[in-house]
């Protein structure tokens, strides 16, 4: 047993490290924001179809799950949108550093979702986090946009685990995320067709939009398949040996790998000034200690309960 969790924790860190790549692909990618979203979750919805036919999954819901689950699509689909738009505009560090706020964003939300009592430490984090943004800010104003649309894509992120906090555990996870997927393909579909009859064929559906670089085609299967698909169906499989504060302390992770892997394969165009960095680490360093207080908190709660 000691061999599988192992394995499973070492799995969980690639797994990770490929979650810290899908910002690199977004940066490698020439296409804009919206349409290499759409690229990305019809190709993963599609990936992801295929392992639901061999596994045999039913996609049977309910009416009221399915509403459910086309309002997730689309805020997954706007998350990712911000997310790609901030890269486009910034970099790659700024946006992994401010998709680090998610959990300052979820901290706030989740009593309202949930209806819970707030949390003193969680208060006292939002601050310190609140404090690496106004260092982020005050020392990047050039990536001003870049920074605004980071914090959208966090926010929206925040949600989005708020919504499927509530489905997750009494429902496939890959049929889930098949529909959530689809339904966002559907939701920027239409969007585009609109755009498409309002400009008479001048922006949405375009040539250009269909003309996709060799490079970008080969950048764009690498994020559906392994980027979403495999890396969606793997901390899946992993969250059977692991414990959920394992798992969440490891995917804290992301945009260290991120940063680092930006930093090797753009160089000084990713290089940010020292006070970045100190912003960057008081945030990201907020979220380990969240999930340490709520990890000490759950164990102290079991022992008095046995």
């Amino acid at each position: 047993m000691p061999n599988v969790k192992l394995q499973n924790y070492l799995h969980l860190h690639l797994i990770v490290f490929v979650w810290g790549f899908t910002a690199i692909l977004g940066e490698l990618i020439s296409i804009e924001a919206l349409p290499l979203v759409w690229y990305r979750m019809l190709l993963a919805s599609g990936f992801i179809l295929v392992f639901i036919y061999f596994r045999k999954i039913k996609l049977k819901v309910s009416n009221k799950l399915l509403l459910l689950l086309i309002a997730a699509g689309g805020v997954i689909a706007l998350h990712w949108i911000t997310f790609f738009a901030a890269i486009k505009v910034s970099n790659v560090s700024i946006t992994l550093a401010l998709l680090s706020t998610g959990a300052f964003f979820t901290s706030v939300l989740e009593p309202i979702f949930y209806k819970r009592k707030v949390i003193w430490y969680e208060l006292l984090f939002g601050m310190l986090v609140i404090v690496g943004l106004y260092i982020i800010f005050n020392v990047e104003g050039d990536y001003f946009l870049g920074i605004v649309y980071a914090l959208c894509s966090a926010f929206l992120s925040s949600v989005f685990s708020l919504i499927n906090g509530k489905i997750a555990q009494k429902y496939d996870p890959s049929m889930i995320s098949f529909y959530e997927l689809l339904s966002g393909v559907g939701i920027i579909t239409v969007y585009l067709l609109g755009v498409t009859l309002y400009t008479g064929g001048m922006n949405g559906f375009t040539i250009q939009f269909f003309n996709l670089s060799l490079s970008d085609w080969m950048y764009m299967l690498l994020l559906a398949s392994v980027c979403t698909a495999y890396a969606f169906i793997g901390s899946v499989k992993v969250m059977q040996y692991l414990s959920p504060y394992t798992v969440m302390l490891t995917i804290n992770m992301e945009p260290v790998y991120g940063i680092f892997l930006a930093f090797l394969i753009f160089g000084e165009s990713e290089q940010m000034s020292p006070s970045f960095y100190y912003g960057a680490l008081i945030i990201i360093s907020t979220v380990i200690l969240n999930g340490i207080f709520k990890n000490f908190k759950k164990n102290k709660k079991t022992k008095v309960i046995v």
